[in-house]
Order: structure tokens, then sequence, then C-alpha cells
């Protein structure tokens, strides 16, 4: 419980920077579009960290969460017994499509190089893609990246917001 009590202070900063992002959206201001695109690319790019080794342990604490970021640990190599080759090979793969998807998102959110008509399949695939990465690594320390992607299916499968050819908003 303890190490999930460390991601709260993540977690309320996360909430108030979509509430801020959503407030600016909600009401066309220019600023809107530049933060969810700043979001959807630092979000893209936290998958990043699936690649690079877990950090040497330093004097971690009882209860406090794993490194959450480590490809050799997947419940299909646990439990499964699949070759963690294999698992680590479709992880990589995953990630850079999350990746890729969340970045192309960031540029169509705010109508650079990628028609802002791309947008809501590029952030619907970014958070799917994402999902599966975050299910077939699970660990507790990354419930927060599955809320996040909730949010950006709600996003997009409501009808919440998009971005219009010409780079401005566009509120439902």
């Amino acid at each position: 419980m303890k190490g999930i009590l460390e991601l709260v202070p993540i977690g309320i900063g996360v909430v108030l920077a979509a509430g801020f992002t959503w407030f600016l959206l909600n009401r066309n201001m220019a600023l809107g579009p530049w933060l969810l695109a700043a979001l959807l690319l630092f979000h893209g790019w936290v998958h990043v960290m699936f690649v690079f080794p877990a950090p040497e342990p330093a004097a971690a604490s009882a209860g406090s969460l794993a490194y959450p970021f480590d490809m050799s640990r997947s419940w299909l190599i646990t439990n499964a017994g699949i070759d963690a080759g294999v698992v680590r090979s479709v992880g990589v793969v995953l990630m850079v499509a999350t990746v890729v998807a969340f970045v192309l998102a960031a540029l169509s959110t705010v109508g650079w190089i990628v028609p802002a008509g791309w947008w809501s399949g590029l952030v619907l695939f970014g958070a799917t893609t994402s999902t599966l990465l975050l299910v077939l690594f699970f660990s507790p320390a990354l419930l927060l990246g599955f809320g996040i992607n909730a949010v950006l299916w709600w996003l997009v499968l409501a009808a919440a917001w998009a971005p219009v050819a010409t780079g401005s908003p566009v509120t439902s």
C-alpha cells in the first residue's frame, strides 16, 4: 500500500495538468492544443523507459514499488513460460509504436506536418498500444498510465475535442 501512495503526488500533478488542459480546450484558448500536444508527447516518451535497464536499487525501503519499466518482468515470462526474448521483442515493437503514434498525434494536435484528420486514429492507436505494453509488463506503478490512456480514449470516443484542419481547436 505504501508503494501505491508514492504515486499520489504524481497522480495529482497529472490530474491538475489534465484539468487545466481541458479548461483551455473547452474555452477554445490557443494554449490548449499546445498543452495537449505536450502531454501527448510526454506520455509517449515515457514509454521509452522500457528499453533502458532498471537503475541500481538505491536503498529502497520496504513496501516501495519496484522499477516499473522492466521488460524482464512480465507475467507471460513467469506464468506462461514464454521465452523472455520473444516477450521483450513484442515489448519493443509496442513501445516504438506507442512513441511514434503519440509523437504524430502531438504534431496533429497543433496542425504541424500531420493532418488534423489523423488525430483521432493516432490517439486511439497510441493509447491502445500503450495499454497493451502496460498489461504485458504490469506493475502497480503503471496504474497512472492506464488512467491516462482511459482519458485519451474518452476524449476521442466521446468526441469531446478534436483539432481542425486549420490548427484551431474545435469543441463538441
